[in-house]
């Protein structure tokens, strides 16, 4: 099947409806391949080697002690200093076999070497490592859109079962449509997306036939909250059409399953979160003579939340409770508001204000400066996992102006 008419079908199968927020206890970890699709597991970056939760669940997904897992590193300027390291640390969570696919950028025609393909066709899971994701489209897609014969490899293992997973880039090169291949926040809202690959960080790019396809229902984004990233992905989907946006956070991950199917699932692990950006009730306007953007539904998920794309509902985890708002207000706006972790600290801090309903920050640039609001509304959600600290949230209200 070629990458074209693949994205066509999964995105045939997507639905859209309202968001819930419902409470449930978290669900099991499977220990085997499921029928059908593989487990997609978009991992944020900066996976620490003890992050059981993570590798552990990729490993037994894969078939635990029978699992023999590829790893792909074509993104990596050196790749096989890369799939070596992550392959010491499959093994010591029990892999029975690691194996390196040696697809490079710098060896001409290894996506489609028969030897490299006939070796992802042996493999019962596969892992991405990081790097810049655009190699990988490089390596492993023809011109013309079509799978290299290593994808169309990992593609048929993965239709059977196989579950992929993929870290940084790695994660980044899994989704569909408009991929980001690059840029800081504050220039990509300030100056909008550019299709394309640039080798700067002061546009906003994105190749717009995608990635590998094994996700489709929103633009993904990695390093999240650490890189300050909201920003450019939410800049990004409103210049494409897009209304959802995954953000993963480091050292976590989102684990989906039934990907590009009615049933579509995913579920948090790790020690951060995951972001999901609703932009179907946001308005795009100007403000200043700047874009600006109001409405955006912003959840931030933890471990054991799960979330149906499908029907856009949120389920906690049975060890969340709602978070018993302090009798304070809101901290004093940050002045670098698309700086590591700046913005998700301010939505915690806000959520746990009991006499404010909504704060500000502003970008730490100045020509122009721009001002990302948060307001807590009537579907506003924040909750604790244990003691008396807001965790995770949902349905915050976020606008972006000129100010």
């Amino acid at each position: 099947m070629t990458r074209s008419k693949f994205l066509s079908l999964l995105a045939a199968l997507l639905v859209t409806v309202a968001t819930v927020v419902l409470p449930a206890p978290a669900g099991s970890v499977a220990a085997a391949p499921p029928a059908g699709p593989g487990a997609v597991m978009l991992i944020g970056g900066a996976l620490a080697d003890d992050n059981a939760a993570v590798y552990g669940e990729f490993v037994r997904q894969a078939g635990g002690t029978g699992a023999r897992i590829g790893v792909l590193s074509a993104s990596s300027a050196v790749p096989h200093s890369s799939a070596n390291a992550v392959s010491k640390v499959l093994k010591q969570y029990g892999a029975a076999e690691v194996t390196w696919i040696p697809v490079s950028v710098k060896k001409k025609g290894s996506g489609d070497d028969p030897a490299n393909a006939a070796l992802a066709a042996s493999m019962t899971g596969f892992f991405f490592t990081g790097g810049d994701q655009f190699r990988y489209v490089q390596s492993m897609i023809h011109a013309d859109g079509s799978d290299g014969a290593v994808l169309a490899a990992v593609r048929q293992r993965f239709t059977a079962g196989a579950p992929v997973a993929g870290t940084s880039a790695g994660m980044q090169i899994f989704g569909g449509p408009d991929m980001i291949t690059g840029g800081l926040s504050y220039y990509g809202v300030r100056d909008g997306a550019r299709p394309g690959y640039y080798d700067t960080d002061e546009v906003l790019g994105y190749w717009p036939a995608g990635g590998f396809g094994f996700f489709t229902s929103g633009l993904v984004d990695t390093h999240f909250d650490a890189r300050g990233r909201t920003g450019r992905s939410i800049r990004l989907a409103a210049d494409t059409g897009h209304d959802l946006v995954y953000g993963v956070g480091e050292n976590s991950a989102l684990i989906v399953t039934g990907a590009g199917t009615a049933t579509e699932s995913a579920r948090v692990v790790g020690t951060n979160g995951v972001s999901i950006l609703d932009l179907r009730p946001a308005q795009v306007g100007r403000t200043g003579g700047q874009w600006s953007i109001s409405g955006v539904r912003w959840s931030y998920l933890t471990a054991g939340d799960t979330y149906s794309p499908g029907s856009r509902r949120v389920t906690k985890a049975g060890t969340s409770r709602l978070a018993v708002p302090h009798d304070r207000p809101a901290a004093a706006p940050t002045t670098n508001v698309f700086g590591s972790y700046a913005l998700r600290d301010a939505a915690f801090d806000l959520a746990d204000a009991g006499r404010s309903t909504s704060t500000t920050g502003t970008t730490a640039q100045t020509d122009p400066r721009f001002v990302v609001g948060l307001t807590k509304e009537g579907s506003f959600g924040a909750y604790t996992a244990g003691g008396d600290l807001v965790a995770s949230f949902t349905d915050l209200t976020l606008s972006i102006q000129a100010g």
